[in-house]
């Protein structure tokens, strides 16, 4: 795909109206074409007041189209917002609009109605940098809302899971040698055996039938035994014992209700995969296995008419890099102003590539010499991956897995399917 932005042709505007958003109430400033002084107030933070607020705009202007600029890409405002089919909004990053009012207002004074302004000259002025939000089908939404929320889930155990490894080093460290403290087995231990006196109490055969309740192999159980008689305890001070014991049991009881969490969402995730059309296009990328492809699905979205490029899509997720030269400063800088999210994204699938794909381990292997730089030749990669992802994602089926079963498993197969001397160009 070229690198030339293609712009759609604007409707026809009614109007331009600024939202500077806020929890309570939005500041709002509008701008009719036929001209006139520009008409400010505020409404409510409420379905209510923004279900009539969008109704007297329709009415107003008789159903044409209104442009609607504000700080949000997605958000309690967009949602309130994306019913009405006269409103074409236009998301400003918050970075953008501080800078524009700086730029006029060094002192640094701001207030919500003349933040609006700003953004409303923004739209007047500037609209060609900005992209119109082209939300996607709901199905897709909705898979994009569950993985974001399995990651942030997935985070919250992880960080409780750290908890309780520092908690068991307190009393209780031989747990971490004998078992992975994130299972179920830890935590019915816990909760029946406390610390390791306790555990030591109990007869063979009570162990034994444990841990083959919990699927603990036969071979095993022996030594597991041993492990246990011979161990000694870390500490004998009962305050000690008393609290670490009851903040590991309550630590095990969140994770427990984390991982039932995330395997509920997971089900969900998987039954939405099952019967999304681009399921098979990233299911076909080497690496990308159940977690990474309803990832893929949600970062680049079914609405791909939002990016014109792949250059676009590069930057959009934060994987394409930023040129910094000012005097004798000439340098490459990972990319900040992003959705971290995305940006993980292609990160964690290029770096997931490597053991499946041979070009993919060449260029690897070819650019990492040292440890320190792995994650920068992963970007790297990643980069080299959106260029070749955005022409599978606009292939017809058919063709799509034609090209991709005469390429798949060959040295360099890609390079040799999606002209070789124009990708190997693209640096990092």
């Amino acid at each position: 795909m070229p690198d030339t932005t293609v712009t759609s042709p604007e409707p026809v505007w009614a109007a331009f109206v600024a939202l500077d958003w806020g929890s309570q109430k939005h500041a709002w400033i509008l701008q009719p074409t036929a001209g006139g002084q520009p008409e400010q107030g505020y409404v409510d933070n409420t379905p209510e007041a923004i279900a009539l607020w969008a109704a007297d705009l329709d009415r107003r202007f008789g159903g044409r189209p209104v442009a609607v600029a504000l700080e949000q890409k997605r958000g309690s405002v967009v949602n309130l917002l994306l019913p009405y089919p006269h409103l074409v909004l236009f998301p400003v990053p918050a970075s953008m609009s501080a800078s524009y009012r700086k730029t006029f207002v060094p002192s640094g004074a701001k207030d919500d109605p003349g933040d609006a302004a700003w953004i409303l000259d923004l739209l007047l002025r500037h609209r060609d940098r900005l992209r119109r939000l082209h939300p996607d089908d709901p199905n897709t939404r909705l898979l994009s809302l569950l993985v974001e929320d399995r990651r942030h889930l997935v985070d919250d155990k992880t960080r409780l899971t750290l908890r309780l490894q520092d908690c068991l080093k307190q009393y209780f460290p031989q747990l971490l040698q004998w078992f992975d403290v994130d299972t179920s087995l830890v935590a019915d231990l816990l909760q029946r055996w406390p610390d390791l006196q306790h555990l030591q109490r109990s007869h063979d055969g009570t162990l034994r039938a444990f841990f083959r309740q919990h699927h603990g192999g036969e071979h095993r159980l022996r030594e597991r035994i041993d492990a246990i008689r011979a161990a000694v305890p870390a500490t004998h001070d009962p305050a000690v014992l008393e609290a670490g014991s009851r903040k590991a049991r309550r630590l095990t009881e969140s994770i427990a209700v984390l991982r039932r969490q995330i395997t509920e969402l997971e089900r969900r995730r998987d039954e939405l995969v099952a019967t999304h059309p681009d399921a098979p296009i990233f299911a076909s990328f080497p690496g990308a296995g159940r977690a990474t492809v309803p990832r893929l699905i949600a970062a680049f979205g079914t609405r791909r008419e939002r990016y014109q490029s792949a250059f676009q899509v590069q930057c959009d997720s934060g994987i394409g890099p930023v040129h910094i030269a000012s005097g004798k400063i000439d340098r490459v800088s990972m990319r900040r102003a992003c959705r971290a999210f995305t940006r993980q994204t292609f990160q964690e699938f290029a770096g997931q590539s490597i053991p499946q794909c041979e070009w993919a381990r060449s260029f690897y292997r070819a650019h990492c010499h040292r440890p320190q730089q792995h994650h920068a030749v992963v970007r790297a990669l990643a980069f080299k991956w959106i260029r070749v992802g955005i022409p599978l994602t606009q292939l017809t089926p058919t063709c799509r897995f034609r090209v991709w079963r005469t390429t798949r498993g060959r040295s360099m197969s890609l390079r040799n399917a999606f002209r070789p001397k124009r990708v190997a160009r693209l640096t990092w």
